[in-house]
């Protein structure tokens, strides 16, 4: 298998090499980019040693998605293949290692190392229409961390959708406004409709403040998941950034909701200070909502491409989700983490 995706890959280039001789080089570029990352993390109020459940292996943690491990473990390797025309042209994102895995955790086959896979045609200036497996346009935070501020992620991300699988359309309506729309398969489901299953989306955006929706059945459920996020940003001076997430999430009478904002003050070129202050909770009828509050303070420390990421956080819920050091029931959770990010491009 792993020949074959080689193999198959050399050929994608060699086509891309040989269409790009042909082209207007003004028009057609490609590309290679990506990211590699690494991190240590440790509790610094619960044990760090791994804990056995039957056949599984766990760690004791936050609870988000990817970096989640104890001691020094890995992120992913990311490579981004792409050719860009005037008119059309694709995107392959390939992930590898653990947060790769976990990112296409839906993916069967050769697809478990796509992160993203599409074509786009731009129809017009005003209208470009993707056709493939794309990440979501939910959210705050994305799957890489090479284009977060923080390495680890909320709960609202960890969550929600990673990927969608369909066609959608980018409409720029003025200078200022956009709107999006979509047709797509189950949330996550990066290659195969099991049940006749689709999902729609749209988002209308002004400037840099998005208003997101999802509405639509989802393979595996009983009910019909309807999810809303706002996602924005302003930049308050040269210095200092706030970033905003709010979402709310409801399939039949039950799902989460949450809140985080992103402070962010750049200290100069190479160093800034960012902070993720989150508020989210489960809701099911006729239960009381489990909540938590979570407080990650992350600095960027930049060396050329590479950025150095040390991060400490706080996760406090409503309930006894944790062990402190003695093994009792806790309902927080202290941890500290250093990652490294190197990005090229």
């Amino acid at each position: 298998m792993r020949n074959k995706i080689t193999l198959t890959l050399l050929m994608l280039t060699a086509l891309v090499v040989t269409a790009q001789e042909t082209e207007d080089a003004s028009t057609k570029k490609f590309t290679i980019s990506g990211s590699v990352d690494a991190y240590y993390r440790a509790n610094l109020t619960g044990p760090n040693e791994a804990f056995e459940d039957g056949d599984d292996t766990f760690f004791l943690n936050p609870g988000t998605s990817f970096a989640n491990r104890s001691g020094f473990s890995l992120g992913m390797a990311n490579a981004i293949i792409s050719y860009e025309g005037s008119k059309v042209g694709f995107v392959a994102d390939l992930v590898f290692g653990p947060r790769g895995e976990d990112a296409v955790f839906l993916s069967t086959g050769s697809s478990n190392i796509v992160n993203q896979l599409y074509m786009y045609y731009n129809v017009s200036d005003k209208v470009k229409l993707t056709l493939g497996n794309f990440n979501t346009f939910l959210g705050y935070e994305v799957i890489s961390p090479a284009d977060n501020f923080n390495y680890s992620t909320s709960y609202m991300f960890s969550n929600g959708p990673f990927s969608h699988t369909g066609l959608k359309a980018d409409i720029t309506l003025s200078d200022d406004f956009s709107l999006l729309l979509a047709i797509m398969n189950s949330t996550d489901f990066t290659e195969t409709n099991f049940d006749g299953s689709y999902t729609a989306g749209a988002q209308l955006g002004y400037k840099d403040q998005y208003l997101n929706l999802i509405y639509g059945d989802q393979t595996g459920s009983n009910g019909t998941t309807f999810q809303v996020d706002y996602t924005g940003g302003t930049n308050l001076n040269d210095t200092f950034f706030l970033g905003i997430n709010a979402t709310y999430n409801d399939t039949e009478g039950s799902g989460f909701y949450g809140a985080a904002l992103y402070p962010q003050y750049t200290v100069s070129e190479t160093f800034g200070l960012g902070l993720r202050a989150e508020y989210f909770g489960f809701h099911e009828e006729d239960f009381d909502d489990e909540t938590v509050f979570a407080a990650t303070l992350s600095a960027n420390y930049k060396v050329d491409d590479l950025t150095i990421i040390p991060e400490i956080r706080l996760d406090s819920w409503s309930e006894e989700f944790y062990f402190d050091n003695d093994l009792e029931p806790s309902k927080s959770l202290a941890s500290f983490l250093i990652a490294a990010v190197y990005k090229f491009n």
